[in-house]
């Protein structure tokens, strides 16, 4: 199973993911998380942030994922991945793709701000720092219609976040056991 969460910078993703894979981990679930940010900076340092490297990202990022649930590790990719038809092709392309959407809203996520990027989108246009392209501001996000998964932080606790993300994920490969046991 692979898990795609999507959402604006600072609602949640990275924490959610790393906290899901610890509780899972502790039921003996076997988890790697991708996150968009590491895998950015380490491995694809060629691309930058328009759309088109945006999308070749998760590709890559949607390949990758897809090598390690071919081993039967529930992954968790955990990136912003901003359009609904690069997403739309992730689910098509591999098997048991289930998209997250964490939700949160705009005001609560630059009262947040993580990483001070909404602070910098905000700043004047001929500002040195000014971020041109934070994704949800100055950058489309395109949200998804029908995730499988809907979870809005600002609404819940990361504890009642994480227990829903592990009981649709256990209850998801329970499933697919009792198929493949009765169908061979």
């Amino acid at each position: 199973m692979i898990l795609l969460f999507c959402g604006l910078s600072g609602a949640g993703k990275s924490t959610l993911a790393n906290s899901v894979k610890n509780r899972l981990a502790s039921q003996f679930v076997p988890v790697e998380v991708i996150d968009g940010d590491p895998y950015r900076a380490r491995l694809f340092t060629d691309l930058g942030f328009s759309r088109r490297d945006r999308s070749e990202n998760l590709r890559r990022l949607g390949y990758l994922a897809d090598k390690f649930a071919a081993h039967g590790i529930v992954t968790i990719i955990s990136a912003i991945s901003p359009y609904d038809d690069v997403r739309q092709e992730l689910v098509a392309l591999y098997a048991d793709v289930k998209v997250v959407f964490i939700d949160c809203a705009l005001d609560e996520l630059q009262r947040r701000d993580t990483k001070g990027l909404y602070r910098r989108a905000s700043l004047p246009d001929d500002a040195p720092d000014k971020l041109k392209c934070l994704t949800g501001v100055n950058d489309p996000f395109e949200p998804p219609c029908e995730p499988d998964l809907y979870l809005n932080t600002r609404d819940s606790s990361i504890a009642d976040c994480t227990a829903r993300i592990c009981e649709y994920v256990l209850n998801q490969t329970a499933f697919a056991e009792r198929r493949k046991v009765r169908h061979g």
